[in-house]
């Protein structure tokens, strides 16, 4: 057919052979072989009456179909699973728990139940899985005259599983020697992968205040150490299920509404709706395809695609030299400008290397993300700010122009978060350019953007592209919980007007560079990766590995190798404390205390018997900006205009020796 819905495309692109599954393991299960004697139609209560106690495992659960049963036992155990647990890592346990906790103290109060007294009077036993071990629904029922029964098949706990409203598996079997065999795999799961949920627990239900408490805590009190083993292999069916939410929620607009009571009636007409909207949406999505990039990284095959065209990733020497010539051409420009410009160009080529690393952040943040790793190495938006005519434009699309062949960018005015979580949705890999962006919209949807910075972890999206920035010097101050996040590149040079109208290497270096030297940095960074990933893995590595300065290396052995010329400084190797050491985010609160110590020294007051330091801003304004960016330790805070310090710490940080001037020593500006 040729009128291929794109929607469907994502479970293309994920290139898995659907019929290959992993090595089939070697080890036997246990297969119980049984008679069938008869299928009866009869009700949940039926089924379970009679009887005195009953042991249960379930892996879903409905909350009032539990104390329905609960009521017909005057004892019970019951152990809890959860489907939507993938990974089993720590924080998936612990969050389990805790919702599990919850749902059961709010069931408890909604009934009137109270499990507290029947677990403190040990006739109720409530426990939560921390392994996946057992995949079973079963029932075991037990009466005091020795009659004994088990349950199982493909029903959990739960109203809609037991009461005909929904296709169910359930079988049943009456005797000692059925009973004994299943009660000896409860226990089994019960003592080695799950934990007791306490009277304590229930009582203090919440986020996580009372961590202590949830149950794995308790039984590692008991046991005094526990080892958790995350199942880490993405197993096809995972992979299949989280494809299935994707495109449903992508579905999901185009449906047909649904009435108050939650239902849709389909008729052809509304058939035919759907299909043209899905149409429209095809066609809307095309356009955007055309205009923005989808690059694919295949890590463990070393490939990379753009735009469904496999990348050659072994550029020729010529291409390579031309490209890295063309690059220097271009940093050597800014020369030519006003103002701090040596800062600019090393500014510019430490945010060079990062946009170049931008391509492998998703997959470095989902290892990191499985593997308990810290977020922050990782960043996945940047920010380039200072004053207009800068090259801020340019410079950003002539990077891309290296890494893809186009030069797209996102209009300032269509900057909104839900216009960026749509394009991140659509663009794989490739960063989004935000052109020109406001201090007014930088704060309505940047920082909430930026501090939210958790988009496609949840969904194992391993595609979604960085989001970098530019705006001008009106974006006066970037909140600590942005720096943290961002990688800032705040520009203090410039052009005239004139100089920029006859300023012609950007247009010659962009007319002319390819992406050669791209290529070959994929194809070395591709090598190296893999590695970093399995580093990642691991409980003892003292630091997160640095993508930055590998990334850094790799770039200046590109250039070293393929130019004749020197070096210039500002190619060197980086590190992550280049982009995210204090005096890093801090470097424009330091020139500006440090400028105004040697213009101004008026504006300070030292007070050493209180150890503190005041500098009057002249502006709240301005104050707000500096205070920002000063660290923790500094302790500092506003009073009107002034910020006041810890002495000793601003001494350090700012590398000054702040003394009170006085007399004709003030005139030459002694320190």
């Amino acid at each position: 057919m040729s009128k291929n819905i794109a929607l469907f495309d994502d479970l293309q692109s994920q290139q898995v052979d659907l019929f290959q599954e992993q090595a089939a393991p070697t080890g036997k299960i246990d297969v119980v072989q049984m008679d069938f004697v008869t299928a009866d139609a009869m009700g949940w209560e039926e089924l379970f009456a009679g009887f005195d106690r009953l042991y249960a495992i379930t892996y879903s659960s409905g909350m009032g179909f539990i104390y329905a049963l609960l009521q017909k036992f005057p004892y019970a155990e019951i152990i809890f699973g959860f489907d939507e647990v993938i990974s089993y890592n720590l924080q998936e346990i612990m969050a389990y728990q805790l919702k599990t906790i919850e749902r059961l103290k709010a069931i408890s109060n909604q009934t009137k139940t109270d499990l507290l007294a029947r677990i403190d009077n040990h006739t109720l036993r409530l426990r939560v899985a921390r392994e996946k071990l057992s995949h079973e629904k079963i029932y075991l029922l037990e009466a005091d005259d020795g009659r004994k029964r088990v349950i199982m098949g493909s029903a959990n706990m739960s109203y809609a599983a037991f009461s005909g409203k929904q296709r169910e598996n359930v079988c049943y079997v009456d005797g000692e020697r059925a009973f004994g065999w299943y009660k000896q795999s409860f226990d089994q799961l019960k003592e080695m992968s799950s934990d007791d949920i306490s009277v304590a627990a229930l009582r203090l239900a919440d986020d996580g205040e009372n961590l202590n408490e949830i149950p794995i805590m308790q039984t590692v009190k008991v046991k005094k150490a526990m080892v958790i083993e995350p199942q880490t292999e993405l197993k096809e069916e995972i992979r299949f299920v989280l494809d299935v939410k994707n495109l449903a929620s992508k579905l999901t607009p185009y449906m047909p509404k649904a009435d108050k009571k939650g239902k849709i009636m389909l008729s052809p007409e509304t058939v035919l709706q759907t299909r043209r909207r899905v149409v429209e949406a095809n066609i809307r999505e095309k356009e955007w395809r055309n205009e923005y990039p989808q690059m694919v990284i295949d890590i463990p095959l070393g490939e990379v695609t753009l735009n469904d065209r496999q990348l050659d990733l072994s550029p020729s020497q010529e291409e390579i030299q031309n490209d890295v010539g063309l690059f220097l051409d271009y940093m050597e420009g800014y020369q030519k400008f006003h103002g701090d410009v040596d800062g600019m160009q090393y500014k510019y080529y430490a945010f060079a290397n990062w946009f170049f690393t931008t391509p492998f952040m998703a997959s470095l943040r989902n290892m990191a993300v499985k593997y308990n790793q810290p977020l922050l190495p990782y960043p996945v938006f940047g920010l380039v700010y200072g004053k207009s005519k800068a090259g801020k434009t340019s410079f950003l699309e002539t990077l891309l122009q290296m890494m893809i062949g186009q030069k797209t960018k996102l209009a300032a005015p269509d900057f909104t978060r839900s216009a960026i979580n749509e394009l991140k949705n659509r663009v794989k890999v490739a960063p989004i350019i935000v052109d020109d962006l406001t201090q007014v919209r930088f704060n309505q949807h940047a920082i909430e953007t930026i501090k939210n910075d958790d988009f496609g972890v949840a969904e194992n999206i391993l595609t979604y592209p960085a989001v970098v920035i530019s705006a001008n010097e009106d974006v006066k101050a970037v909140s600590p919980e942005v720096i943290r996040r961002t990688v800032l590149c705040h520009v203090q040079a410039g052009l005239k007007n004139t100089e920029l109208m006859k300023n012609s290497v950007v247009r010659k270096v962009q007319k002319n560079i390819g992406t050669a030297f791209y290529r070959e940095y994929l194809r070395r960074m591709l090598e190296i990766l893999p590695e970093m990933l399995e580093a990642m893995k691991e409980d003892d590595i003292e630091e997160a590995p640095d993508v930055l300065e590998v990334s850094s290396r790799i770039i200046l052995d590109i250039i070293s190798s393929h130019s004749a010329r020197d070096i210039p400084e500002y190619i060197r190797p980086l590190t992550l404390d280049d982009y995210f050491s204090e005096k890093v985010t801090g470097s424009q609160a330091i020139k500006t205390i440090q400028r105004a110590w040697d213009t101004n020294k008026k504006a300070f007051e030292v007070d050493k018997r209180h150890g503190q330091l005041r500098y009057n801003a002249a502006q709240t304004w301005e104050a707000d900006r500096i205070i920002k960016e000063l660290p923790e330790d500094l302790e500092a805070y506003k009073s009107r205009e002034y910020i006041v310090m810890d002495l000793d710490k601003a001494e350090q940080f700012f590398a000054i020796e702040f003394k009170k001037h006085s007399g004709i020593w003030s005139i030459f500006g002694r320190k």
